[in-house]
């Protein structure tokens, strides 16, 4: 008979959680890092009890002012862990646990394992309908957990103790499998977490989930060999899954033994550095004029650990190769088989490898290497154009991303997420170090950036992290800003201040229409075309603990830099930048325009519409 030992099942959580671990290449870790965790009526008597109790040295509590902001924390630690160790987050019942839908979706799409535990109703239903419990007519088995099932790769409610002894070795094996991670939730109804049981000691010990690395069939790696060595312009791209699986290396390996150029996603930047002669920089729609025109005379594309989306491939415009064919690398069949491509389903480094094997002896033809240092010269100057300082002395958006680009060197990283920063600093951005580019546009959301910050600081301690965002994604989600100084975390926010949400604005524009409902005016008359909104951000970072900088020329955005390293908490450095595009765009993006608008350059914009979708491609 096997012994037991009485716990609540919270208290079991919490056991459990601690003896996890994760392994890959003989390297461990453990799974779930620690908790993030806002408490309520929903679980501070449950989980919270048991985390108390626990003493937080093997799983350590951080206090979160926000629970998407949570969730967004744990997402960049998991990306910066290169999935290699999660973070948990706990919520109330109700408002707390709707919250996190947002943050959910963000890990879901972007493939980043983060383990959600928001309370539940209660299971004995005795005292129902209790505070912020969502009365449904057609069940009495839905609370607003529910809302997190479509945006959960694993989902479950535990209504009785005993029911973690399946549901929890599920949960690790999900948040563990690179090919199915991503969120993962458990909905703990409030009174079954402080219900006890008598769980079996075997539970709760140590247990290790293996990584492996999946080579691909000999076969159809001898095909796309055989594809590889027969292509007289190929291209690849890289995706997130080369740092996922630690890959860069081996991508390079390749990359210098066949000469093969790479154009990369927001995902995939730093996995070849600025200075390799085969990186053509970002590809899509954010992408250098040198990735873009190498892909739209492509006859062979190498997909390695990408999903393809939109803005990989320009809405599917990208590629205009008559007879181009796709290769797809990818842990995951269905991203494998994207465009109609040839799958290497398994891991991406011994991909790699076994394709730089099977290519021995062979490499790019010297036509293809001519026209990819031509295009990559061609780019340079360009860049060189545009972020150039403009007569009037004052920074644009452009210029802070290049020093910034200078001041993150090969020790520092840069965290931005949605809005117009993400187009071009993709475009613009020289990578120096792998891990210097930390972008989350796989779901473009606002209000990730400092909160992600905080998440990178915590899993590469020793990197100086910098949050890049717009006043828009400021005024959206800066809570963090106090965790950060409340857990003695040195990050510096560089905020861009264009007095509103500036990229849709321009999108607006380009598309013939008139600016509406995307700068922060006051409202005059009936519109809110007044003038700007007196917003003090300095201040406000101050009285949330942070130092405020401020920053209007390159000289002073340098000293700044300079400030900001020697402070030992949170640095906010504002910089107020003009409303406009500065970069140009080398590829299109699907955005509908609006067919029956009377307005003369609305029209015009539906004309050159209609003629752009005429180049979309799909490959079968």
């Amino acid at each position: 008979m096997s012994r037991t030992v009485k716990l609540s099942m919270a208290s079991a959580v919490v056991r459990f959680l601690r003896a996890q671990y994760i392994r890959r290449d003989r390297a461990e870790s453990r799974l779930i890092a620690g908790v993030f965790g806002i408490f309520g009526h929903g679980n501070v008597t449950g989980l919270g009890q048991a985390l108390e109790e626990d003493g937080g040295i093997e799983l350590p509590f951080f206090q979160g002012k926000n629970e998407q902001a949570m969730v967004h924390s744990a997402v960049a630690y998991a990306k910066a862990r290169r999935r290699l160790g999660a973070f948990a987050c706990t919520t109330s019942v109700g408002p707390g646990a709707t919250n996190l839908v947002t943050g959910a979706a963000t890990a879901t799409i972007n493939r980043l394992p983060v383990l959600l535990l928001p309370g539940d109703i209660f299971a004995g239903r005795a005292p129902a309908p209790v505070l912020q419990q969502l009365e449904f007519a057609g069940s009495q088995d839905v609370s607003v957990n529910d809302c997190l099932r479509p945006v959960s790769r694993f989902w479950d409610r535990l209504n009785r103790p005993e029911q973690i002894l399946s549901s929890l070795p599920e949960a690790m094996r999900v948040l563990s499998d690179p090919a199915e991670t991503g969120a993962v939730t458990l909905a703990l109804p409030e009174d079954v977490q402080s219900e006890a049981f008598a769980f079996p000691v075997q539970f709760f010990e140590k247990r290790i989930y293996e990584v492996e690395r999946p080579s691909a069939s000999a076969a159809s790696v001898a095909a796309a060999v055989g594809w590889i060595r027969a292509s007289r312009r190929p291209l690849i791209i890289a995706g997130g899954g080369v740092h996922y699986s630690d890959a860069a290396g081996a991508l390079g390996l390749l990359v210098s033994a066949t000469q093969i150029p790479v154009g990369m996603t927001q995902a995939g930047m730093g996995s070849v550095l600025a200075v390799n002669e085969c990186s053509l920089g970002a590809i899509g729609v954010t992408g250098t004029s040198a990735a873009n025109a190498i892909a739209n005379q492509a006859d062979l594309v190498i997909v390695v650990g990408s999903r393809l989306s939109d803005f990989t491939t320009a809405s599917k415009t990208l590629f205009q190769g008559r007879e181009v064919r796709f290769i797809g690398v990818n842990v995951h069949p269905m991203d494998a088989r994207k465009h109609g491509a040839l799958p290497l389903v398994g891991d991406a480094k011994a991909i790699l490898n076994q394709l730089r094997r099977g290519l021995k002896g062979w490499r790019v033809a010297a036509l293809h290497s001519r026209h990819v240092a031509r295009v990559r010269s061609e780019w340079a100057r360009t860049r060189e154009k545009i972020v150039a300082a403009g007569e009037d002395g004052r920074l644009s958006q452009v210029q802070v991303i290049a020093l910034l680009n200078n001041e993150c060197g090969t020790t520092g990283t840069v965290v931005h997420a949605a809005g117009g920063i993400p187009g071009d600093i993709h475009k613009l951005w020289q990578s120096n170090a792998s891990n210097d580019y930390h972008s989350e546009y796989g779901y473009s959301c606002m209000g990730y950036e400092i909160a992600g910050a905080l998440g990178v600081k915590l899993a590469e301690p020793n990197r100086r992290v910098f949050a890049l965002l717009g006043d828009g994604s400021y005024l959206m989600l800066h809570s963090e800003i106090v965790t950060a100084v409340q857990e003695r975390l040195k990050i510096t926010v560089v905020l861009l201040d264009n007095h509103g949400y500036g990229c849709i604005s321009q999108l607006q524009r380009s598309r013939g229409g008139k600016g509406f409902g995307n700068e922060f005016r006051r409202r005059e008359a009936v519109r809110l075309e007044g003038p700007w909104l007196p917003i003090d951000f300095p201040k406000n970072a101050e009285s949330l603990g942070a130092r405020s900088l401020q920053a209007r020329t390159p000289a002073e955005l340098e000293s700044a830099f300079a400030a900001a390293r020697r402070c030992d908490g949170v640095a906010l450095i504002y910089v107020p930048v003009d409303l406009r595009d500065d970069v140009p765009g080398f590829a299109w993006w699907d955005v509908p325009v609006s067919g029956t608008s009377r307005r003369p350059s609305v029209r015009r914009a539906r004309r050159q519409y209609d003629q752009a979708q005429k180049s979309q491609r799909f490959f079968y």
